[in-house]
């Protein structure tokens, strides 16, 4: 009896942070990982306050977009349609989905090539990666084929508990000295790093530009909706925002200590995350290389969940539609989005060139939707008394000057991807 109730305590205590799980694991991808690596393989712990500083901002967003849905109980894309123009919620149904696409092949392809990177290490040869893509594509598949939004977020829970838990047990194996760590939370900006043919100032964009994105803000107002949140489970809502927040914070900052402590120490930069495999094993021994690459890994199939589900959730919002995934149409649609994945091993493509794409599709969104929901929260009509203060309003300016910033470095950095 006793241990049925426990069950049932920690069933109901686990169901209130789904939400921010959820988001965790759609932030939290390889893309991220990639970044974050790179940063502590090229600038040890200088960037840290980077991390901090864009964490701080995802919180910010979550939660005025949040409270927007708390007091008027719309999602975004409703919000959008209504008291903006459709046209602008179609234009995030497109974008974000255009985005998602090149996700799917960015990431699926290099959770293939790490998988078969570091099967080399087990079988002489490795396995293809084309079979890593397809056996990954058809798990995410087969758990989105059971259809209930409970299911995926529990195991999207389990998912993020093994890929928080190998990055974190990482940190332990491969941490630079504490006193880098402490000096990386200030701020400042260091030189191009010895054989980097980039500055410093893409790598903040680009470490900013995979924590703070438009489809988590959006995303995050449907799931408060189906929670059944209102103004008075405002306190639900930001502590599970705090723990999402949170892990972002401590995963991706395991992700950049892992590399500082034995890359940036030995001299090495890092143009892919693949690399890892190689470059940490002589390094940090076999254990903490099949570590990280499981870690690697559970974050790609984790932000997958989310990015094949994007597209009819997106069109269920947008139509005020019950959020079935079982109806033939959205399957078929998941279908040949999980397909998407087996393009990069198929056509030898890079995924890191996808991913560019991908993102800098990503930070052109992001200017939009903070104007967005800049306009929404000042409305005194839809607010009421819980319209944005004049402090908050400064914020969502600087977040907008920001968003601007990094999105100009995008398209630039996409310019030079295709002509270069």
């Amino acid at each position: 009896m006793m241990d049925t109730t426990f069950r049932q305590k920690f069933a109901k205590g686990l169901a209130l942070f789904l939400p921010g799980i959820f988001l965790l694991g759609f932030n939290i991808g390889t893309g991220s990982i990639t970044t974050m690596a790179k940063a502590g393989a090229d600038y040890g712990m200088t960037l840290l306050w980077t991390i901090v500083a864009s964490c701080l901002c995802t919180f910010f967003m979550i939660n005025i977009y949040s409270r927007y849905t708390l007091v008027t109980g719309e999602t975004a894309l409703q919000a959008f349609k209504k008291h903006i123009h459709p046209a602008i919620g179609i234009y995030f149904i497109i974008a974000l989905t255009l985005g998602v696409a090149g996700s799917v092949m960015g990431v699926m392809g290099i959770v293939a090539e790490i998988s078969s990177e570091w099967s080399k290490t087990v079988i002489e040869g490795g396995i293809a990666p084309i079979w890593f893509a397809a056996f990954f594509s058809a798990l995410v598949f087969f758990i989105f084929w059971n259809g209930k939004t409970q299911f995926f977020e529990r195991s999207l829970a389990v998912i993020v508990a093994v890929m928080a838990a190998c990055f974190l047990l990482n940190f332990f194996l491969m941490m630079p000295p504490p006193g880098d760590i402490i000096k990386g939370l200030l701020p400042s900006v260091p030189d191009v790093a010895p054989g980097a043919t980039k500055g410093p100032w893409l790598v903040i964009a680009g470490m900013v530009g995979t924590t703070v994105f438009s489809g988590l803000f959006i995303i995050r107002t449907t799931l408060v909706k189906e929670a059944g949140w209102s103004l008075k489970d405002a306190r639900t809502q930001r502590n599970d925002a705090i723990v999402a927040v949170v892990m972002m914070f401590v995963i991706s900052a395991a992700v950049m200590a892992a590399a500082a402590g034995t890359l940036h120490v030995e001299g090495l930069g890092l143009s892919k995350a693949s690399q890892m495999i190689t470059l940490l094993e002589p390094l940090a021994g076999p254990f903490a290389t099949a570590i990280f690459a499981v870690g690697i890994v559970a974050a790609g199939v984790s932000s997958q969940f989310p990015n094949v589900l994007m597209l009819p959730w997106l069109i269920c919002d947008y139509t005020e539609t019950e959020r079935e995934m079982t109806l033939p149409k959205y399957r078929i649609m998941v279908f040949l989005i999980s397909l998407l994945g087996l393009v990069v091993p198929l056509f030898n493509a890079r995924p890191v060139a996808i991913m560019v794409m991908s993102q800098a599709f990503g930070a052109v969104i992001l200017p939009i939707t903070v104007g967005c929901i800049f306009y929404l929260a000042n409305r005194k009509d839809l607010m009421g008394e819980h319209k944005n203060s004049i402090f908050s309003n400064i914020i969502l300016a600087a977040i907008l000057l920001f968003a601007l910033f990094m999105s100009f470095l995008a398209v630039k950095g996409l310019v030079l991807e295709l002509t270069g």
